[in-house]
Order: structure tokens, then C-alpha cells, then sequence
């Protein structure tokens, strides 16, 4: 492809800034986009941009906004494949994941804009007499999200979208290994008719572009996935500012596997969850929790799958599992398969870098399956972001909720089995946010909260209705028609 030089989007322009970066596809080392390197000055223009166009959009009315994010889908999908086909390229994803998370962001705009015609608050009984009472959803001015590189087009509609319906102005800073997908979605903002500040792409990195958002007093959301470490220093900053925040910030997932399991569907669901994009999900699975009465026999099963996995560029027709985003992403991976070593893990498959031929210039890693862990291990506690997998035996079921739940996140689970009692015990008794029977542990609908519990998140969620609790604030109103002046509390009394 030709190589993108690309700018930041403020106020309806394009603006260049002084420093630039280089963009890589992973699967090939090839350079595809030079982005900026912004600088605290190009956050307080896109701010101010924001500020001032959001006084005009909150009076729009919402039905009206919504229409907007009409157009932003069907947008969306007459360019679902131009778009998919960049998406793997910046990102490494196999196309047919990238076209899920396009068609992911095309749901969400439909879902959202249908939020323009309701937006409900609540109407109750007061407790006087000719007196009116009622709540409603009030935009809370500029928001700031910022996104990451493993889907940088579904997480970014997740935020935008009912921020902006919502009546909010963004401003967005996305990950700098992906800054075509925002520069593609700034241009179908743009194309929509959405009016000029209410969106606002500024790149640059998390130390300079990230810190001034957070710290920004105009700024009076941040809505951040990504790492724990940052996230919990966002949080740090905003409580100091009595800034609202939302945090997603990873998890250590786990299927359960009971003695009664399908356990082709349980081979099937691991090997999707664990090793789609490479593993780089928050909601992948790194740990299998297994009843030791089937161990052998789901490992056996396991292995003869992954020997199957094609490994490769995911844009070549029959690729399964693509690259891992840079060689960072490569040297962590390797670090935690020798501390899986040195902790008495059995390593059963993989465990290498992919070099040589067709995987000289990108940043491939071959999915791994270690078996014999214990729930204390740092591979089965820590995030790996990699295609690698942990067995753990279990003797019950009950032992199998005990190690699921013990971990510092609380994001996404599963269970396997026949038994509708187990089934309806696991619902109650797994601590994560998302729950799943006979599938694995990603595939979220849009039109369902998406967040966890525990070292995952804050209490918010992105996408579902409750996403709107984000990026609203509740309004009490009463309307006392009465002609004189009631008391609540005090005038009730006889």
C-alpha cells in the first residue's frame, strides 16, 4: 500500500504537527504510515475545538444526532472491506477477524443511534401536591477518549458513539502502532455531516498526548482501555480532579472444562479464544481449567488442533493466527514462557519466535500450550497478551469456580458442560463481568454491557445502554405548580 502521511483532525481540519513516527505492518515490517508525535499544545487546540462546538451540538436534538451515526454505519458499510483490509494491515489481525470488527462498529452505530430516540430518564410521583418530578440525561461537555492498538475501530465507536449522541464533543487520542483506523473514521465522521470540533484526533503518545487529556480541566471524562498500570494512574489523576473516569483494563480469562464436556466444542472454543489475534485480547483465554478425569483426553484433543493452525500475514486466504504487533510485544511473550519453565510448567507445544522465510520481517510467535500449572504460577496470574495457554488440572467443580475466580481481574469466564445445575451455580458464582456456557471467552454483542470486575475496570462498562452512564450525568427536576412555595420533608406534615 502507499505509504499514509497523516495529520491531526481539530476542529473539522487536518493540522500537521513538527514530530512524526513511523508505522510497521507486524506482518511484514513494511513502513505504511508516518503519524504524529503531538505535543501538549495540540491537545488544548482540539479541547478548546470540542468545548465550543459542543455548546451548539447538546442543543441538537438527539433524534437528530442520531441521525448522524446513521450515516457513520452505512458508511461503515459500504467501506467495510476497504476498511478491514487497512485494519489488518496496521493491526495483524486475520482478515476474517478484522471484518468482525469492522461489522462490530457498524452494529454499534446502528445500536447507539437508536439511543437518539430514547435516552430515558424517569418520571415518579412527588410527595406534594400540584408538583411535577422527573430525571433526565444531561451531556457532561468534552469527553477524552483514548484507545488501543488491538481493536482500534470497535473500542473507539464503543466510546465515541454514545459519547456523541449523548450530545458530548470528543476528543480522541488512538494508539500509535493503528492511526489509519482513526484516520478513517475522523474522514466518515466527516462525510456524515457531522459538524466541525465535535470529534477530534490527536496522536501521540500516552506519556505526552494521554497525560494532557487526563490532566485537562476541560476535559471532564477519560474513557481509557488498556494496561493497569496506566489505568490505575489515570485514575490516580482524575479522582484528584474529581474527573469521572472509565477504565478497561485487561484480564486473566479462564475456560472451565467439566468431567461431562463436549470436548471437541471445548477444543473448539479454546482454540478461538486463545489464539484469535494472536491472543491480543483482553478477553482471550490463557488459562483452561480442566476436570482431571478428562485432562488427557482434552489435551490430545487440543494438540492435534493446534498443529493445524496456520500461521502467517492475515491478509493470504487460510491464515488462522497472524502476527504479534511489534517485537516488544515479542520479547514479553518470551520472557513469560521462561518464567513458565523455570515455575515446573509442561511445555506441550510452541514457545518459539517464528523466524526464517516468510516470517523474516514480521513479528510472529507460535501458539503454546503449557499443561501441569498450578493457580499460582505467574503464567496462570499474570496478562500475557500472547497466543499462550496454560492447563490447569482441577478435582471439582468447585475447585474449578475457586481457581477461575482467583486472579486480580475479573473480565471473562466460561464453563463447559452438560449439567444445567452447574450451569446456573457457575452464572452466580463467577466473579468476572462476562460469562459464558459451551462457548469460549470472547465474541461480545454490542447491545450487552462489556467491562469486568476486580483489577479489570472501575465499575463502568463500554457498550450496551449502560455505556450512556459514561458520558451523562443525571438531572433531578421538579416542576411546582402550585402557585405557592412547598417544603419537601417539611410541608408533607399535617
Amino acid at each position: 500500500m502507499e505509504e499514509k502521511v497523516l495529520q491531526n483532525y481539530i476542529a473539522g481540519k487536518w493540522v500537521d504537527a513538527e514530530n512524526r513516527t513511523s508505522v510497521f505492518n507486524p506482518a511484514t515490517g513494511e513502513e505504511i504510515a508516518q503519524v504524529p508525535l503531538s505535543e501538549k499544545i495540540d491537545v488544548d487546540e482540539a479541547v478548546a475545538a470540542a468545548k465550543l462546538a459542543q455548546k451548539k451540538w447538546a442543543l441538537v436534538p438527539a433524534p437528530q444526532r442520531a441521525e448522524i451515526l446513521y450515516r457513520v454505519g452505512s458508511l461503515m458499510k459500504e467501506k467495510k472491506e476497504h476498511l478491514s483490509r487497512l485494519l489488518t494491515m496496521e493491526n495483524g489481525k486475520v482478515l476474517e477477524e478484522a471484518r468482525g470488527e469492522v461489522q462490530e462498529g457498524i452494529d454499534m452505530a446502528f445500536y447507539m443511534a437508536g439511543e437518539g430516540r430514547r435516552l430515558f430518564g424517569q418520571t415518579t410521583p412527588a410527595e406534594l401536591p400540584d408538583k411535577f418530578a422527573m430525571s433526565e440525561r444531561a451531556p457532561i461537555g468534552v469527553v477524552g477518549i483514548i484507545t488501543p492498538w488491538n481493536f482500534p475501530i470497535a473500542i473507539a465507536t464503543w466510546k465515541s458513539f454514545p459519547a456523541i449522541v449523548a450530545g458530548n464533543a470528543v476528543v480522541w487520542k488512538p494508539a500509535t502502532e493503528t492511526p489509519i483506523m482513526a484516520y478513517e473514521l475522523a474522514n466518515i465522521f466527516e462525510e456524515a455531516g457531522l459538524p466541525k470540533g465535535v470529534i477530534n484526533v490527536v496522536f501521540g503518545t500516552g506519556r505526552t498526548v494521554g497525560d494532557a487529556m487526563v490532566h485537562h480541566e476541560d476535559i471532564r471524562v477519560i474513557s481509557f482501555t488498556g494496561s493497569n498500570e496506566v489505568g490505575r494512574n489515570i485514575a490516580a489523576d482524575c479522582g484528584r480532579q474529581l474527573k469521572k473516569v472509565s477504565l478497561e483494563m485487561g484480564g486473566k480469562n479462564a475456560v472451565i472444562v467439566m468431567d461431562d464436556a463436549d470436548l471437541d466444542l471445548a477444543v473448539e472454543g479454546v482454540v478461538w479464544s486463545a489464539f484469535g489475534t494472536s491472543g491480543q485480547r483482553c478477553t482471550a483465554c490463557s488459562r483452561v481449567i480442566v476436570h482431571e478425569a478428562v485432562k488427557e483426553e482434552f489435551e490430545t484433543r487440543l494438540l492435534k488442533t493446534m498443529k493445524g493452525l496456520t500461521i502467517g500475514d492475515g491478509l493470504e486466504e487460510g491464515i488462522k493466527v497472524g502476527p504479534i504487533i511489534n517485537q516488544a510485544g515479542l520479547e514479553k511473550i518470551e520472557r513469560y514462557i521462561e518464567i513458565g519453565k523455570e515455575e515446573g510448567a509442561k511445555l506441550l507445544a510452541g514457545g518459539r519466535v517464528l523466524t526464517g522465510n516468510s516470517y523474516t520481517k514480521g513479528y510472529y510467535f507460535e501458539p503454546t500450550l503449557f499443561t501441569d500449572a498450578t493457580s499460582s504460577m505467574r503464567i496462570a496470574q499474570e496478562e500475557i497478551f500472547g497466543p499462550v495457554v496454560s492447563i490447569i488440572p482441577v478435582k471439582s467443580f468447585a475447585e474449578a469456580i475457586e481457581v477461575n475466580n482467583g486472579v486480580t481481574y475479573g473480565l471473562s469466564s466460561s464453563i463447559f458442560t452438560q449439567d444445567v445445575n452447574r450451569v446456573f451455580q457457575a452464572k452466580r458464582d463467577l466473579d468476572t463481568g462476562i460469562v459464558y456456557v459451551n462457548a469460549g471467552t470472547t465474541g461480545a454483542e454490542i447491545h450487552l454491557p462489556f467491562g469486568g470486575t476486580k483489577g479489570t475496570g472501575n465499575g463502568h462498562r463500554d457498550s450496551g445502554v449502560q455505556a450512556l452512564d459514561v458520558f451523562t450525568e443525571w438531572k433531578a427536576v421538579y416542576v411546582d405548580y402550585s402557585g405557592k412555595l412547598q417544603r419537601a420533608q417539611i410541608d408533607v406534615e399535617e
